[in-house]
């Protein structure tokens, strides 16, 4: 409960996609720098375990660490061991939120629909990731905490900079960036994308006002 709390007030997870562990590092390394706390490694990352091991040793006290597109409790086992300090899915796998309770780690699966987020909640998830954010965008969680007034939510997929606001509004917990944060990575310029996770990190603050 604890990171759940710490990553609600931070309100920003950089999403951590590349081709390499090598450049996956420099990417976690760079959001760091920019100000962002919460990082989370993919598994769509080549050797992800090695690179939150990496890190974990190298900014353990500097960055909250969690692992990604994490698609069963045999993975999640694998992070955990590695260091994450929570689990991120695209979907809700039950055995793996089971494991994530038992072992006070938090889950956070992607859901859409109002019937994916109750079964996630009944099996002890205490934030859900909205995903993909892009299917309906932020008026869609106004709609899903009428139902659900305590949900807490994380939009993932479709967050930029020019809809953070709108997404903060309508009452997410936290939001998920990635593609947007990240793309200056791929012409090998860090520096970019620490100078967008500075706007982002900038973004949060303006819209939670």
């Amino acid at each position: 409960m604890d990171i759940v709390r710490k990553i609600e007030q931070l309100g920003i997870v950089a999403v951590v996609r590349a081709k390499s562990a090598a450049e996956a590092l420099a990417i976690c390394k760079a959001c760091q720098k920019g100000g962002i706390e919460a990082i989370e490694v993919t598994y769509t990352v080549p050797d992800a375990a090695s690179v939150i091991k990496t890190l974990t040793d190298e900014l353990n006290d500097q960055i909250l660490l969690g692992a990604g597109t994490i698609l069963n409790q045999h993975m999640a086992e694998e992070a955990i061991a590695s260091g994450a300090k929570y689990i991120v899915s695209p979907g809700f796998d039950q055995s793996t939120a089971l494991f994530c309770v038992k072992m006070d780690v938090p889950y956070f699966p992607g859901c859409l629909t109002i019937t994916e987020m109750m079964q996630a909640l009944a099996s002890g998830v205490k934030m859900i990731k909205l995903f993909p954010g892009s299917a309906f965008g932020p008026t869609y969680v106004k709609a899903i905490k009428g139902p659900l007034p305590d949900i807490k939510i994380m939009p993932t997929g479709g967050v930029s900079l020019d809809n953070i606001k709108e997404w903060f509004k309508y009452g997410v917990a936290a939001v998920g960036v990635g593609g947007e944060l990240t793309k200056p990575a791929a012409q090998g310029d860090y520096d970019g994308v620490t100078a967008m996770a500075v706007e982002f990190v900038k973004a949060v603050a303006e819209a939670r006002k």
